[in-house]
């Protein structure tokens, strides 16, 4: 990765993260994230991904360094020799999940997620969605909690917390998990290929409402949700040659 000296540094909230921005913003020359060719991201994998939607349409590769808890997404932190560490650092290219979600009222809004879309049922009871994958029924009925799709980098994310199958990086897989199925009674979910369109339909939306979420878009009372993933939004992360993306994608599948 040939590094330009058009650097810029961005951090969370938390001292942690304050005091590392400090420090780099001292050492190195540094322009506002607009200007930046590569930006440094300080924080977790929260900050992470919010760095990510601020700049989603320009594509500026992102190099985060761990300065929250699990860092999935981030590098560790070092603040000497960063321009060595970003002219080794290996480039990911990531897509976005593109939600199209309709309401009770009428009302279409959408949203992007990088990590997830997810479906939750709002009250005690539980939801009954009907699943279509490229406009056929794949599931008449599913009776669960709730039901999302995932990339593969968000396949470690809520998609593993609900027992759903790691995405290596390169699979050109979507993954398609329940949440807590109570009928079909032992389906574990789905593998798709990347190109499908996968839709939600609720069934008896005003007895059991059902939200849906794409990252920090959060559609309540919806009737039906268009899920697809959008290849023409590019996003760039960069890691270190010892610490990639796909390293630790392979990580998590064995126990340490």
């Amino acid at each position: 990765m040939l590094v330009s000296n058009k650097l810029s540094f961005v951090a969370g909230d938390s001292p942690l993260a304050q005091e590392a921005l400090q420090r780099l913003q001292s050492r190195y020359k540094h322009v506002p994230p607009e200007q930046a060719d590569i930006i440094v991201a300080l924080g977790g994998d929260g900050f992470m991904l919010e760095t990510l939607h601020r700049h989603l349409y320009r594509n500026v590769p992102i190099y985060g360094m761990n300065r929250g808890t699990v860092g999935f997404l981030m590098n560790h932190f070092h603040d000497k020799d960063l321009s060595v560490c970003l002219e080794r650092a290996e480039p990911v290219q990531l897509h976005p999940l593109r939600m199209a979600a309709h309401r009770l009222n009428g009302e279409r809004i959408e949203g992007l997620a990088i990590n997830e879309v997810s479906l939750l049922r709002e009250t005690r009871q539980a939801a009954k969605i009907r699943v279509l994958i490229d406009r056929r029924i794949r599931l008449e009925e599913l009776v669960c909690d709730g039901v999302l799709v995932c990339t593969p980098a968000g396949s470690t994310a809520y998609n593993l917390s609900a027992h759903g199958t790691i995405l290596p990086l390169g699979a050109n897989l979507l993954g398609l998990t329940p949440l807590s199925a109570f009928r079909p009674r032992r389906w574990l979910g789905a593998l798709l290929p990347h190109t499908v369109s996968i839709d939600f339909e609720v069934r008896e939306p005003l007895k059991r409402p059902v939200s849906a979420v794409a990252d920090y878009t959060e559609v309540r009372h919806v009737t039906a949700v268009h899920v697809r993933e959008d290849r023409s939004i590019t996003m760039t992360l960069l890691f270190d040659p010892e610490h990639n993306l796909e390293e630790r994608i392979l990580m998590e599948q064995f126990p340490s």
